[in-house]
């Protein structure tokens, strides 16, 4: 009796597998477009004025508190490096994905040779969100966006200097790193990276992207 017993418990196990993957795990099956759970606060936005492509907002603390994501968001945290900023960007969306319920892949970057690589790597697994942490990724990105403009992108603790519509960033004084050669900005400050600060980076941020204010720099000073 023990081999059907043992083929029975492969067959459950087999099973199990592909339970899992039916429940969202698989990327590869159709899914329906995120949504807003929630809404916008005052001063988020001027409301009689859209932001600009480019331009800068400078959203009222918390008033991106209510938006939360649909039900099995797909996000994959892009990032490269070991420095306390990055560190502390990955830990803040980490605990976003958690707190949120989202699906979240990560792509690290193995060195700079694999900074490309890892963010075509991030395209293909079809996310509906890239999620960028990490200096190193600002200069590579420039060049792979443009490409691939159906595919949103949030940077935070960092922006590119000429964003097409499908790249939002989340910055502030202290971090406000550009790339393309214009250096490291005077007010870097890698102690402006606290957990609350980038906690709320990657919240107002996402908030803008389900909102479809995408393309625009969200500075966080007041935080």
């Amino acid at each position: 009796m023990r081999a059907p017993l043992r083929a029975v418990a492969i067959l459950a196990a087999a099973a199990a597998l592909v339970t899992g993957c039916g429940s969202g795990d698989d990327w590869s099956r159709p899914h329906p477009s995120p949504v807003a759970v929630g809404a916008l606060g005052p001063g988020f936005v001027d409301p009689s004025a859209a932001p600009t492509p480019e331009g800068t907002v400078t959203p009222r603390p918390g008033s991106w508190d209510g938006v939360h994501p649909s039900k099995n968001y797909r996000v994959v945290l892009l990032t490269a490096g070991d420095d306390a900023p990055t560190k502390a960007l990955v830990a803040a969306v980490e605990q976003w994905a958690k707190a949120e319920h989202v699906d979240l892949r990560t792509v690290a970057a193995a060195d700079a040779h694999d900074l490309i690589p890892s963010i075509t790597r991030a395209i293909e697994m079809g996310p509906d969100l890239v999620v960028s942490a990490g200096n190193q990724l600002v200069d590579p990105l420039a060049l792979v966006t443009a490409s691939h403009l159906s595919q949103r992108f949030l940077v935070v603790g960092a922006e590119l200097a000429e964003p097409t519509h499908n790249v939002t960033a989340v910055d502030w004084s202290g971090a406000s790193y550009r790339g393309e050669g214009l250096g490291m900005s005077s007010t870097y400050d890698p102690g402006s990276f606290t957990a609350e600060r980038c906690a709320a980076a990657v919240r107002a941020g996402v908030a803008a992207v389900l909102h479809d204010l995408t393309g625009i720099v969200i500075w966080l000073d007041q935080i």
